[in-house]
C-alpha cells in the first residue's frame, strides 16, 4: 500500500506498517528456534532476578536499620535503590548471559539477551536521572516519557511512530499542529523550563544574599528574574519546535479578553503586588494590622501577602487589599511604637504622686525605651475616679503589643499598692422612697424574734 497525500490513508499506511512489524515479531519468537531460546532465557532471568530482589532487599534493610545518623540524602539513595533492585538484578544478569553467549555461539542468537540488557540499564540510568526533578508528579511523567522513547529507540521502531503521530494532525488553512509537534514541543518546553528553574534559583539565592539591596526590593528582583526567565523558555521552546502561532492570534486575543473579564481581580492582585514592591510601603519583617489582624509580614507573593500573628495563624492577604483598604504599618519608616493605656485613682491620692509613680513603674518594666521616657497626664474627672493615660514607647512591634500592656498594668498595680494609692471601682447607693409599695410591705412584715 503506498502513500496517497490523504492524510486519512496515510494514518491507516502507519498503522499498518507498525502492525506488520510488531506481528512479524511475535511470528518469529512463537517459532522454534533461537528467538524462542533467547525468550526463555528471559523468562528464566526474570524469575531468577525477582528471587534475588527478595534477598537483597532484607539484607539491605537490615543493613540500613544497623546503621545510625545517617543523612537524609544517603537514606534516600538506599530507599531508591532498594525499589529498583529488581531490575538491576536483571540487568546484570542479562549482561552476564548476553557476554557468555557471544563468546560461545553466533552473535545474532543472543540478540534479544543483549536488547533486553541495553533497556534494562537504560531504565536503571533513567529512574536515577530523574531525580534531579523534585516535583513527584512532573518527575513521574518525565520518567514514564524517557522510558517510552528509549524503548521506541532501541527497538528502532521510532521513526515510524514518528511518522504515525506526525499524521495524527489538526489542519486550519495554513495551520497544522500534529501531535508529534505538540509532544516535541512539551519536551523542548519542560527541559527549557527545568534550566530556567535552575537558573532561577541560583539568581534568587544570589539576590538574596545581597544585604545592600532592601527586602522588598529583593522580592521584586527575584519574580522579575523569574517571569523573563520563564517568558523566554517558553518562546523559545515554541520557535524551537517550529510551531507558527500566528494563526492563532485572533483566537488569543479572544481568549485574552474572557480571561481579561473572568481573571480581573487575579491580574489587580498582581499589579498591587508590584506596586507594593515598587513604593516599598510593605516589606517582608514588617509589623502590619489590617482590621482585626496583627502581624508581621513573612513573604509577598505575587498575588497574596503572608502574615503572621502571634498566636501562630498565617493570612493569606490579597494585595489588593493591602493597597485600597487602610492598613497600620507599625515600622514602616522607623521601629518607633507608642502605646497607651487608660487607668483611674481615688479623687483622696494626690495626682502629682500618681503621675510620678506611674512614669516610675512604666519605666522599670523591660521593652519600655528609657529614650523616649513615659508620660502620664490627667484626661479627666470621672464618676468615681480620676483618669490618667499613660504613654511610653517600645521598639520592637514583632515581640507582641498585648503583652507589654500587661507587664505595664501589672508594675503600675504593684507601685500603686506600695504607696497606697487606690484604683476605685463605680459604687452606687439604692434609696427607698417611704410611700413605695416596697416600703410599705417591709413595713408590714413582722419582726423577727
Amino acid at each position: 500500500m503506498d502513500q496517497t497525500g490523504d492524510p486519512f490513508a496515510d494514518f491507516l499506511f502507519s498503522l499498518e506498517g507498525i502492525w506488520i512489524n510488531a506481528l512479524g515479531f511475535v511470528q518469529g519468537v512463537v517459532a522454534p528456534g533461537w528467538r524462542q531460546n533467547q525468550l526463555i532465557i528471559l523468562v528464566v532471568m526474570v524469575l531468577v532476578a525477582w528471587l534475588l530482589h527478595r534477598l537483597s532487599d532484607t539484607l539491605v534493610q537490615n543493613y540500613v536499620r544497623s546503621r545510625e545518623g545517617w543523612p537524609k540524602w544517603q537514606l534516600r539513595a538506599v530507599v531508591q535503590l532498594r525499589r529498583r533492585l529488581g531490575l538491576i538484578w536483571f540487568a546484570l544478569l542479562a549482561w552476564m548471559v548476553y557476554g557468555i553467549m557471544q563468546n560461545i555461539t553466533w552473535p545474532s542468537r543472543s540478540y534479544l539477551i543483549g536488547l533486553a540488557a541495553t533497556l534494562a540499564t537504560v531504565w536503571v540510568l533513567i529512574a536515577f536521572a530523574v531525580r534531579l526533578v523534585r516535583n513527584r508528579p512532573l518527575r513521574r511523567i518525565v520518567t514514564w516519557a524517557a522510558w517510552i522513547y528509549a524503548t521506541l529507540y532501541l527497538l528502532n521502531v521510532s521513526d515510524a511512530v514518528a511518522a504515525f503521530l506526525d499524521r495524527l494532525a489538526l489542519e486550519v488553512g495554513d495551520f497544522r499542529l500534529s501531535i508529534l509537534t505538540l509532544i516535541t514541543a512539551l519536551v523542548v518546553i519542560g527541559v527549557l523550563f527545568a534550566l530556567a528553574r535552575f537558573a532561577s534559583q541560583a539568581t534568587a539565592s544570589t539576590i538574596r544574599r545581597n544585604e545592600d539591596i532592601s527586602p522588598s526590593m529583593q522580592v521584586l528582583a527575584v519574580k522579575g528574574v523569574q517571569l523573563a526567565l520563564y517568558g523566554f523558555a517558553f518562546f523559545l521552546g515554541v520557535k524551537a519546535v517550529g510551531l507558527d502561532l500566528t494563526g492563532l492570534a485572533v483566537l488569543s486575543g479572544a481568549i485574552g479578553v474572557g480571561l481579561g473579564f473572568g481573571l480581573q481581580k487575579v491580574v489587580s492582585n498582581l499589579v498591587s503586588g508590584v506596586i507594593i514592591l515598587l513604593d516599598k510601603s510593605i516589606k517582608p519583617g514588617d509589623v502590619i494590622s489590617l482590621g482585626d489582624t496583627f502581624g508581621w509580614i513573612q513573604t509577598l507573593g505575587a498575588r497574596y501577602a503572608s502574615v503572621v500573628t502571634r498566636d501562630g495563624k498565617e493570612y493569606l492577604i490579597p494585595n489588593e487589599d493591602l493597597i485600597t483598604g487602610q492598613v497600620v504599618n507599625w515600622s514602616h519608616s522607623n521601629d518607633f511604637v507608642r502605646l497607651d493605656i487608660y487607668f483611674g485613682t481615688a479623687y483622696s491620692d494626690d495626682p502629682h504622686v500618681v503621675r510620678r509613680l506611674a512614669i516610675e513603674a512604666a519605666a522599670g518594666v523591660e521593652r519600655v525605651l528609657a529614650i523616649k521616657a513615659p508620660v502620664c497626664h490627667i484626661v479627666g474627672f470621672g464618676d468615681s475616679s480620676v483618669d490618667y493615660i499613660l504613654r511610653f514607647w517600645i521598639r520592637d512591634p514583632t515581640g507582641g503589643l498585648t503583652n507589654i500592656r500587661g507587664n505595664v498594668y501589672l508594675a503600675l498595680w504593684d507601685t500603686f499598692k506600695e504607696n497606697g494609692i487606690s484604683i476605685p471601682f463605680p459604687q452606687r447607693e439604692v434609696l427607698m422612697l417611704e410611700d413605695s409599695k416596697l416600703a410599705l410591705r417591709r413595713s408590714a412584715e413582722p419582726a423577727p424574734d
